[in-house]
Protein backbone atom coordinates (compact mmCIF):
# COMPACT_ATOMS: atom_id res chain seq x y z
CA UNK A 1 0.00 0.00 0.00
CA UNK A 2 0.72 3.82 -0.81
CA UNK A 3 0.05 6.19 1.09
CA UNK A 4 -0.64 9.84 0.85
CA UNK A 5 2.33 11.20 2.06
CA UNK A 6 4.37 8.75 -0.22
CA UNK A 7 2.03 9.67 -3.28
CA UNK A 8 2.81 13.18 -2.70
CA UNK A 9 6.26 12.76 -2.61
CA UNK A 10 6.70 10.95 -5.84
CA UNK A 11 4.76 13.62 -6.90
CA UNK A 12 7.40 16.24 -6.30
CA UNK A 13 10.05 14.90 -7.12
CA UNK A 14 8.70 13.85 -10.72
CA UNK A 15 7.53 17.65 -11.28
CA UNK A 16 10.89 18.70 -9.88
CA UNK A 17 12.86 16.51 -12.75
CA UNK A 18 10.05 18.03 -15.73
CA UNK A 19 11.67 21.35 -14.25
CA UNK A 20 14.95 20.36 -14.61
CA UNK A 21 14.93 18.73 -17.84
CA UNK A 22 13.19 21.82 -18.73
CA UNK A 23 15.96 24.14 -18.16
CA UNK A 24 18.50 21.74 -20.05
CA UNK A 25 17.34 22.44 -22.68
CA UNK A 26 18.19 26.13 -24.31
CA UNK A 27 16.90 28.42 -27.28
CA UNK A 28 19.14 27.36 -29.95
CA UNK A 29 19.58 23.58 -28.64
CA UNK A 30 16.62 21.47 -28.16
CA UNK A 31 18.26 17.84 -27.01
CA UNK A 32 18.24 16.57 -24.13
CA UNK A 33 21.29 15.83 -22.46
CA UNK A 34 22.58 19.38 -24.15
CA UNK A 35 24.98 19.12 -27.56
CA UNK A 36 27.96 20.85 -27.81
CA UNK A 37 30.55 23.68 -25.56
CA UNK A 38 27.81 24.11 -23.50
CA UNK A 39 28.74 20.98 -21.66
CA UNK A 40 32.07 22.55 -20.80
CA UNK A 41 31.55 23.76 -17.13
CA UNK A 42 35.47 23.82 -16.05
CA UNK A 43 38.43 24.98 -17.98
CA UNK A 44 40.11 22.30 -19.40
CA UNK A 45 36.90 20.37 -20.88
CA UNK A 46 37.43 22.71 -24.37
CA UNK A 47 41.08 22.33 -24.47
CA UNK A 48 42.93 19.74 -26.85
CA UNK A 49 46.48 19.51 -25.29
CA UNK A 50 47.49 16.28 -27.96
CA UNK A 51 49.29 16.21 -30.49
CA UNK A 52 47.87 18.64 -33.08
CA UNK A 53 47.68 19.76 -37.11
CA UNK A 54 46.46 23.67 -36.77
CA UNK A 55 46.82 24.50 -40.13
CA UNK A 56 44.30 21.50 -41.03
CA UNK A 57 42.24 21.78 -37.80
CA UNK A 58 41.13 25.93 -39.04
CA UNK A 59 39.93 24.87 -41.75
CA UNK A 60 36.85 22.71 -40.06
CA UNK A 61 36.00 25.36 -37.54
CA UNK A 62 32.50 23.63 -37.43
CA UNK A 63 34.16 20.19 -36.50
CA UNK A 64 36.10 21.91 -33.28
CA UNK A 65 33.32 23.48 -31.81
CA UNK A 66 29.99 22.00 -33.41
CA UNK A 67 26.65 24.52 -33.26
CA UNK A 68 24.53 23.20 -30.34
CA UNK A 69 21.68 22.12 -32.21
CA UNK A 70 24.53 18.92 -34.39
CA UNK A 71 23.50 15.80 -32.89
CA UNK A 72 24.11 12.13 -33.55
CA UNK A 73 26.48 10.50 -35.81
CA UNK A 74 25.92 11.24 -39.51
CA UNK A 75 28.59 9.88 -42.09
CA UNK A 76 31.21 12.01 -43.25
CA UNK A 77 30.02 14.09 -46.12
CA UNK A 78 33.02 15.97 -46.98
CA UNK A 79 36.34 15.38 -49.59
CA UNK A 80 38.15 17.09 -51.57
CA UNK A 81 40.25 17.66 -54.77
CA UNK A 82 43.04 19.46 -52.42
CA UNK A 83 44.39 16.74 -51.04
CA UNK A 84 43.52 13.92 -53.57
CA UNK A 85 46.47 12.63 -55.47
CA UNK A 86 47.44 14.35 -58.87
CA UNK A 87 48.31 11.51 -61.92
CA UNK A 88 50.49 13.78 -63.48
CA UNK A 89 52.06 13.46 -67.26
CA UNK A 90 53.58 15.35 -69.87
CA UNK A 91 50.54 17.44 -71.00
CA UNK A 92 48.34 17.15 -68.08
CA UNK A 93 47.54 15.79 -64.90
CA UNK A 94 44.38 14.50 -63.36
CA UNK A 95 42.76 13.72 -59.73
CA UNK A 96 39.78 11.38 -58.59
CA UNK A 97 37.89 10.88 -55.73
CA UNK A 98 35.39 7.56 -55.71
CA UNK A 99 33.03 6.00 -53.60
CA UNK A 100 36.44 4.28 -52.24
CA UNK A 101 37.77 7.59 -51.31
CA UNK A 102 34.35 9.12 -50.06
CA UNK A 103 32.22 6.19 -48.81
CA UNK A 104 29.12 8.29 -48.75
CA UNK A 105 29.10 9.07 -52.61
CA UNK A 106 27.67 5.83 -54.14
CA UNK A 107 25.80 7.82 -57.13
CA UNK A 108 28.67 9.96 -58.35
CA UNK A 109 32.45 9.68 -58.94
CA UNK A 110 34.60 13.06 -59.22
CA UNK A 111 37.71 13.71 -61.84
CA UNK A 112 39.74 17.17 -61.06
CA UNK A 113 41.48 17.68 -64.53
CA UNK A 114 44.13 19.67 -65.94
CA UNK A 115 45.31 20.06 -69.69
CA UNK A 116 48.20 22.14 -71.36
CA UNK A 117 47.93 24.26 -74.85
CA UNK A 118 47.92 21.20 -76.89
CA UNK A 119 47.39 18.86 -74.13
CA UNK A 120 45.21 15.85 -75.53
CA UNK A 121 43.58 13.15 -72.92
CA UNK A 122 43.29 10.36 -75.89
CA UNK A 123 40.82 8.99 -78.08
CA UNK A 124 38.57 6.52 -74.77
CA UNK A 125 35.01 5.89 -73.91
CA UNK A 126 33.26 5.14 -70.89
CA UNK A 127 31.07 2.17 -69.16
CA UNK A 128 29.28 4.97 -66.87
CA UNK A 129 27.96 8.44 -68.48
CA UNK A 130 30.22 11.86 -68.02
CA UNK A 131 29.27 15.61 -67.51
CA UNK A 132 31.59 18.16 -66.99
CA UNK A 133 32.28 21.68 -66.11
CA UNK A 134 34.48 23.87 -67.24
CA UNK A 135 35.85 25.95 -64.32
CA UNK A 136 39.54 27.46 -66.11
CA UNK A 137 41.08 28.07 -70.17
CA UNK A 138 39.14 26.69 -73.11
CA UNK A 139 39.27 23.12 -74.15
CA UNK A 140 38.40 21.25 -77.59
CA UNK A 141 35.90 18.29 -77.41
CA UNK A 142 35.36 15.56 -79.97
CA UNK A 143 32.70 13.39 -79.50
CA UNK A 144 30.74 10.59 -81.54
CA UNK A 145 26.98 9.10 -81.12
CA UNK A 146 25.36 6.30 -81.55
CA UNK A 147 23.76 6.69 -84.88
CA UNK A 148 27.31 7.76 -85.74
CA UNK A 149 26.92 11.06 -85.84
CA UNK A 150 30.41 13.20 -85.00
CA UNK A 151 30.23 16.41 -83.28
CA UNK A 152 33.37 18.81 -82.40
CA UNK A 153 33.39 22.10 -79.81
CA UNK A 154 35.42 24.70 -78.26
CA UNK A 155 34.69 25.25 -74.48
CA UNK A 156 35.17 28.19 -71.96
CA UNK A 157 35.20 28.46 -68.44
CA UNK A 158 31.38 27.41 -67.18
CA UNK A 159 30.52 25.30 -70.37
CA UNK A 160 29.27 22.04 -69.76
CA UNK A 161 29.96 19.11 -71.67
CA UNK A 162 28.17 15.99 -71.43
CA UNK A 163 29.12 12.19 -73.16
CA UNK A 164 26.55 9.34 -72.36
CA UNK A 165 27.95 6.07 -71.56
CA UNK A 166 29.72 4.61 -74.37
CA UNK A 167 30.10 7.68 -76.49
CA UNK A 168 33.71 7.41 -77.38
CA UNK A 169 35.59 11.16 -77.07
CA UNK A 170 38.81 13.18 -76.84
CA UNK A 171 39.67 16.42 -74.71
CA UNK A 172 42.24 18.81 -76.09
CA UNK A 173 43.32 22.24 -74.27
CA UNK A 174 43.82 25.21 -76.50
CA UNK A 175 45.48 28.65 -76.24
CA UNK A 176 47.30 30.33 -74.23
CA UNK A 177 46.71 28.36 -70.97
CA UNK A 178 45.61 24.74 -72.03
CA UNK A 179 42.23 24.82 -69.65
CA UNK A 180 40.75 22.93 -66.15
CA UNK A 181 37.81 21.17 -65.38
CA UNK A 182 35.55 18.86 -63.47
CA UNK A 183 34.03 15.82 -64.51
CA UNK A 184 31.33 13.36 -62.83
CA UNK A 185 30.02 10.39 -63.73
CA UNK A 186 27.07 8.64 -63.22
CA UNK A 187 28.40 6.39 -61.06
CA UNK A 188 30.44 6.54 -57.57
CA UNK A 189 32.66 3.54 -58.82
CA UNK A 190 33.60 5.29 -62.08
CA UNK A 191 37.42 5.60 -62.49
CA UNK A 192 38.99 8.03 -64.64
CA UNK A 193 42.37 6.18 -64.48
CA UNK A 194 40.96 2.76 -65.92
CA UNK A 195 39.43 3.86 -68.90
CA UNK A 196 38.42 2.29 -72.58
CA UNK A 197 41.37 3.26 -74.65
CA UNK A 198 41.99 3.76 -78.07
CA UNK A 199 46.25 3.03 -77.88
CA UNK A 200 45.45 0.01 -75.28
CA UNK A 201 42.93 -1.44 -77.57
CA UNK A 202 45.44 -1.72 -80.93
CA UNK A 203 48.54 -2.51 -78.63
CA UNK A 204 46.55 -5.56 -77.56
CA UNK A 205 44.99 -6.93 -81.61
CA UNK A 206 46.95 -8.89 -83.88
CA UNK A 207 48.41 -6.82 -86.60
CA UNK A 208 46.57 -9.13 -89.24
CA UNK A 209 43.11 -8.28 -87.20
CA UNK A 210 43.76 -4.71 -87.45
CA UNK A 211 44.71 -4.87 -91.70
CA UNK A 212 41.22 -6.66 -91.79
CA UNK A 213 39.44 -4.10 -90.10
CA UNK A 214 40.68 -0.90 -91.72
CA UNK A 215 41.68 -2.34 -94.81
CA UNK A 216 45.28 -1.31 -95.02
CA UNK A 217 48.24 -3.87 -94.85
CA UNK A 218 49.48 -4.92 -91.46
CA UNK A 219 52.83 -2.89 -92.10
CA UNK A 220 50.86 0.15 -91.23
CA UNK A 221 50.68 -0.26 -87.58
CA UNK A 222 54.33 -1.20 -86.95
CA UNK A 223 54.96 1.77 -84.85
CA UNK A 224 51.92 2.24 -82.74
CA UNK A 225 52.39 2.77 -79.05
CA UNK A 226 52.70 -0.54 -76.84
CA UNK A 227 51.40 1.10 -73.96
CA UNK A 228 48.46 3.51 -73.31
CA UNK A 229 49.12 7.16 -73.91
CA UNK A 230 46.35 8.23 -71.50
CA UNK A 231 47.22 12.30 -71.02
CA UNK A 232 49.97 13.37 -73.92
CA UNK A 233 51.59 16.18 -75.06
CA UNK A 234 49.93 17.47 -78.22
CA UNK A 235 50.12 20.61 -80.70
CA UNK A 236 47.58 22.77 -80.13
CA UNK A 237 44.10 22.60 -82.56
CA UNK A 238 44.10 24.78 -85.41
CA UNK A 239 40.69 26.31 -86.64
CA UNK A 240 37.28 24.85 -85.34
CA UNK A 241 35.60 25.10 -88.61
CA UNK A 242 38.24 23.25 -90.42
CA UNK A 243 38.43 20.28 -87.74
CA UNK A 244 34.12 19.91 -87.76
CA UNK A 245 34.58 20.23 -91.96
CA UNK A 246 37.19 17.27 -91.67
CA UNK A 247 35.04 15.20 -89.86
CA UNK A 248 31.59 15.84 -91.02
CA UNK A 249 32.53 13.87 -94.46
CA UNK A 250 28.92 11.73 -95.15
CA UNK A 251 27.57 12.01 -91.52
CA UNK A 252 25.12 13.91 -90.76
CA UNK A 253 25.04 16.31 -87.23
CA UNK A 254 22.95 15.28 -84.32
CA UNK A 255 20.06 16.40 -83.58
CA UNK A 256 21.12 17.80 -79.89
CA UNK A 257 24.66 19.86 -78.76
CA UNK A 258 27.03 17.88 -76.50
CA UNK A 259 27.55 21.04 -74.86
CA UNK A 260 25.86 23.87 -72.57
CA UNK A 261 26.51 27.43 -71.55
CA UNK A 262 26.02 27.19 -67.82
CA UNK A 263 27.83 29.67 -66.20
CA UNK A 264 26.02 32.44 -68.84
CA UNK A 265 22.63 30.77 -68.67
CA UNK A 266 20.02 32.93 -67.48
CA UNK A 267 19.10 31.90 -63.90
CA UNK A 268 15.99 30.24 -62.69
CA UNK A 269 16.52 32.38 -59.44
CA UNK A 270 18.16 35.76 -59.08
CA UNK A 271 17.96 38.49 -56.48
CA UNK A 272 20.55 40.74 -54.01
CA UNK A 273 21.27 37.20 -52.22
CA UNK A 274 22.29 35.17 -55.05
CA UNK A 275 21.56 33.50 -57.67
CA UNK A 276 20.62 29.52 -59.18
CA UNK A 277 21.26 28.72 -62.80
CA UNK A 278 20.13 24.68 -63.52
CA UNK A 279 21.22 22.37 -66.57
CA UNK A 280 19.40 19.22 -66.79
CA UNK A 281 17.28 17.34 -69.97
CA UNK A 282 14.42 20.66 -70.22
CA UNK A 283 17.42 22.76 -71.09
CA UNK A 284 20.53 20.20 -72.13
CA UNK A 285 18.68 17.94 -73.90
CA UNK A 286 21.52 15.14 -74.11
CA UNK A 287 22.14 14.99 -70.83
CA UNK A 288 19.46 12.56 -69.60
CA UNK A 289 21.09 11.09 -67.02
CA UNK A 290 22.76 14.03 -65.20
CA UNK A 291 21.02 17.48 -63.89
CA UNK A 292 23.14 20.39 -62.34
CA UNK A 293 22.71 23.81 -60.65
CA UNK A 294 25.11 26.71 -60.17
CA UNK A 295 24.67 28.60 -57.25
CA UNK A 296 26.54 31.92 -56.44
CA UNK A 297 25.96 33.93 -53.01
CA UNK A 298 27.61 36.91 -51.85
CA UNK A 299 28.69 37.00 -48.20
CA UNK A 300 26.39 36.06 -45.40
CA UNK A 301 23.89 34.96 -47.70
CA UNK A 302 21.92 31.68 -47.11
CA UNK A 303 20.88 28.91 -49.71
CA UNK A 304 17.67 28.04 -48.15
CA UNK A 305 16.68 24.70 -46.40
CA UNK A 306 15.65 22.47 -48.65
CA UNK A 307 15.72 18.82 -50.00
CA UNK A 308 16.30 16.97 -53.63
CA UNK A 309 13.43 14.25 -53.71
CA UNK A 310 14.82 12.58 -56.81
CA UNK A 311 18.79 11.90 -56.57
CA UNK A 312 21.65 12.19 -54.34
CA UNK A 313 23.61 15.61 -54.32
CA UNK A 314 27.21 15.89 -55.09
CA UNK A 315 28.67 19.68 -54.58
CA UNK A 316 32.04 21.02 -56.21
CA UNK A 317 33.08 24.34 -54.26
CA UNK A 318 34.68 26.63 -57.11
CA UNK A 319 35.06 29.70 -55.20
CA UNK A 320 34.86 31.15 -50.87
CA UNK A 321 33.90 29.53 -48.19
CA UNK A 322 30.60 27.62 -46.67
CA UNK A 323 29.38 26.11 -44.22
CA UNK A 324 26.64 23.10 -44.60
CA UNK A 325 24.68 21.75 -42.50
CA UNK A 326 22.58 18.40 -43.03
CA UNK A 327 19.57 17.23 -41.21
CA UNK A 328 18.66 13.71 -41.33
CA UNK A 329 15.96 11.28 -38.81
CA UNK A 330 17.12 9.76 -35.66
CA UNK A 331 17.60 13.14 -35.14
CA UNK A 332 21.04 13.48 -37.01
CA UNK A 333 22.38 16.83 -37.84
CA UNK A 334 26.03 17.58 -38.58
CA UNK A 335 27.51 20.85 -39.50
CA UNK A 336 30.81 21.26 -42.09
CA UNK A 337 32.89 23.25 -43.73
CA UNK A 338 33.98 23.66 -47.24
CA UNK A 339 36.49 25.82 -49.65
CA UNK A 340 37.35 26.28 -53.19
CA UNK A 341 38.07 22.56 -54.34
CA UNK A 342 35.95 20.82 -51.98
CA UNK A 343 33.57 18.10 -52.43
CA UNK A 344 30.17 17.77 -50.53
CA UNK A 345 27.56 15.39 -50.43
CA UNK A 346 24.28 14.78 -49.24
CA UNK A 347 21.97 11.76 -49.93
CA UNK A 348 18.69 12.37 -51.66
CA UNK A 349 15.53 14.13 -49.45
CA UNK A 350 17.91 14.75 -46.34
CA UNK A 351 17.23 18.24 -45.65
CA UNK A 352 20.30 21.03 -45.95
CA UNK A 353 21.00 24.67 -46.67
CA UNK A 354 24.33 26.30 -47.05
CA UNK A 355 25.97 29.55 -45.61
CA UNK A 356 28.19 31.75 -47.23
CA UNK A 357 30.91 32.37 -43.92
CA UNK A 358 33.32 34.37 -46.16
CA UNK A 359 34.33 37.57 -47.11
CA UNK A 360 33.63 36.70 -50.51
CA UNK A 361 31.03 35.12 -52.92
CA UNK A 362 30.87 31.64 -52.71
CA UNK A 363 30.09 29.63 -56.04
CA UNK A 364 29.35 25.69 -55.88
CA UNK A 365 28.04 22.92 -58.81
CA UNK A 366 25.15 20.21 -57.67
CA UNK A 367 25.50 17.45 -59.42
CA UNK A 368 22.34 14.71 -59.51
CA UNK A 369 22.11 11.53 -61.04
CA UNK A 370 18.51 12.50 -62.38
CA UNK A 371 17.46 13.48 -65.88
CA UNK A 372 15.66 16.26 -64.26
CA UNK A 373 16.69 18.96 -61.04
CA UNK A 374 13.94 18.81 -58.62
CA UNK A 375 14.06 20.81 -54.95
CA UNK A 376 11.50 20.56 -52.50
CA UNK A 377 11.99 24.16 -50.28
CA UNK A 378 10.27 23.88 -46.40
CA UNK A 379 9.34 27.60 -46.06
CA UNK A 380 7.62 27.25 -49.37
CA UNK A 381 5.94 23.44 -48.07
CA UNK A 382 5.47 25.71 -44.61
CA UNK A 383 3.90 28.66 -46.53
CA UNK A 384 1.19 26.25 -48.48
CA UNK A 385 -0.12 24.39 -45.52
CA UNK A 386 -2.75 25.83 -43.32
CA UNK A 387 -1.23 28.41 -40.85
CA UNK A 388 -3.21 27.42 -37.76
CA UNK A 389 -1.79 23.52 -38.48
CA UNK A 390 1.76 25.27 -38.54
CA UNK A 391 1.05 26.93 -35.71
CA UNK A 392 -0.23 24.37 -33.63
CA UNK A 393 3.08 22.55 -34.36
CA UNK A 394 5.74 25.14 -33.92
CA UNK A 395 4.47 27.88 -31.49
CA UNK A 396 4.69 30.43 -33.84
CA UNK A 397 1.90 33.43 -34.36
CA UNK A 398 -0.09 32.81 -37.44
CA UNK A 399 0.96 36.59 -38.41
CA UNK A 400 4.55 35.94 -38.50
CA UNK A 401 3.85 32.62 -40.53
CA UNK A 402 2.38 34.39 -43.27
CA UNK A 403 5.45 36.51 -43.73
CA UNK A 404 7.72 33.60 -44.63
CA UNK A 405 8.82 33.26 -48.14
CA UNK A 406 5.62 31.44 -50.29
CA UNK A 407 8.21 31.31 -53.59
CA UNK A 408 10.84 29.31 -53.31
CA UNK A 409 13.49 31.72 -53.16
CA UNK A 410 16.58 29.35 -53.24
CA UNK A 411 18.82 32.04 -52.05
CA UNK A 412 18.11 34.59 -48.56
CA UNK A 413 19.95 37.42 -47.80
CA UNK A 414 21.90 38.04 -44.71
CA UNK A 415 19.53 38.21 -42.07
Amino acid sequence: MISRRDLLAVSAAGAAMVSSSAQAATFGNPDEPPQGAMNAKSPGSLSDPGPQNPALAKQFPSAQTPPATDVGGLPMNWASFNNAPRRIQNGGWARQVTVEDFAISKEISGVNMRLSAGGIRELHWHQAAEWAIMTYGSCRITVLDVQGRPYVADLKAGDLWYFPSGAPHSLQGLGPDGCEFVICFDDGHANEFNTLLVTDWFAHTPPEALAKNFGVPAETFAKIPLHNLWIFQGTVPGDLAADRAAVAKHAEAPPYPFVYSLGSSAPVKESSAGSIRVADSTNFKVATTVAAALVTMPPGAVREMHWHPNADEWQYYIKGKARMTVFDTGPNARTTDFSAGDIGYVPRNLGHYVENVGDTDVQFVGVFRAPRYEEVSLSNWLAHTPPGLVAQHLNIDEKLIAQWPDTSPGVMPKS
